[in-house]
């Protein structure tokens, strides 16, 4: 009996004593994954009689923030993606003539990365990064642009609207949200801007948001429906639209069977963008007036909401976030 139980135990011993060692030799290989952190990148009018903006960063708490385009004239952001950040730019051409550049989180390693002019518009991406949906300069084509991090053009989407801006794919990239009408300029009788959805291949259009018939407060000038920001996690659709007398958000669903008030600011609420976990909603705040613009972080599960930005700068807009390993 003696003779087993040592057998046994030192069977388990040499057993244990070589787990052991390829527990150690697995976690040596073992590659670590760094902890990823939100940023915020933001567009800055720095200086009013120059027309010179700027694209800012910042921490989500407000700390450290800094200028990483440093250029004279226009830099605007309307997306990242982990830590690059994409801009449109008009530092190598005519006055607001818009290329697109891209350039690390640090604001270094500028490069364009289209050889045609792109329009004030958000933009989008797919495919983990390897694909974007660009709105090209009215004069050069009447359609959405998906291309490589290149430039180069991969497809061509018509949606056949007189007015077409600021897309954005699905979470799963086979459909195109955005901004669309039936005019072609704000100026004229009867343009009213909504949300429309459609197949990536520019199929299937369709209206999702409808402005209230009795809502007469927005003038010309004001969004109905603002550029449309999709929440991956709860799969809605949200965008800023001037009603009531006041810009706040609202939400539909991508099928349009529901559309609500998506938040209760006092402040008027205008660009946005969702972190990638849909956590974190970036507002752009302002008061009626519009003497004064912030950035603004709510925890979406709290709603507790927190502003970001002092006021160093009256013009703090179009927020978006963007990913850096934490040190």
């Amino acid at each position: 009996m003696m003779k087993k139980i040592t057998a046994h135990l030192f069977t388990l011993s040499t057993f244990v004593f070589f787990y052991s060692c390829n527990e150690q030799e697995e976690t040596k290989h073992k590659t670590v994954i760094p902890e990823i952190e939100y940023r915020i990148a933001y567009n800055v009018l720095v200086d009013d009689q120059r027309d010179n903006y700027e694209v800012f960063s910042m921490q989500t708490d407000g700390n450290d923030k800094k200028n990483i385009t440093n250029l004279s004239g226009v830099e605007w952001t309307y997306l990242s993606v982990k830590d690059k950040i994409y801009f449109i730019s008009d530092k190598d051409t005519c006055e607001r003539c818009f290329f697109l550049y891209r350039m690390d989180y640090d604001g270094k390693n500028v490069e364009q990365i289209t050889n045609f002019q792109l329009r004030d518009s958000w933009m989008s991406s797919r495919n983990n990064g390897s694909e974007l949906i660009v709105n090209p300069q009215t004069k050069l084509d009447s359609a959405f642009y998906i291309i490589n991090t290149k430039g180069e053009i991969l497809h061509k989407v018509y949606t056949g609207l007189t007015y077409f801006n600021d897309p954005t794919f699905s979470p799963d990239g086979k459909q195109i949200a955005f901004r669309g009408a039936n005019k072609k300029f704000k100026k004229e009788n009867g343009f009213i801007d909504e949300i429309y959805i459609m197949n990536e291949n520019g199929s299937n259009l369709r209206q999702l948001t409808h402005y209230p018939a009795s809502d007469t407060s927005a003038k010309w000038y004001n969004y109905h429906a603002g550029p449309p920001m999709w929440n991956v996690t709860e799969n809605f659709i949200s965008y800023q639209s001037f009603q009531n007398g006041k810009y706040s958000l609202y939400a539909v669903t991508p099928d349009g069977n529901k559309q609500w008030k998506l938040t209760e600011n006092t402040n008027s609420e205008g660009w946005h963008c969702w972190s990638s976990d849909g956590k974190w909603l970036a507002i752009e705040l302002f008061d009626k007036e519009q003497t004064q613009f912030h950035i603004s972080l709510m925890n979406w599960e709290t709603k507790e909401l927190k502003i970001l930005t002092d006021t160093t700068y009256k013009y703090q807009q179009s927020p978006n976030f963007f990913e850096v390993s934490k040190k």
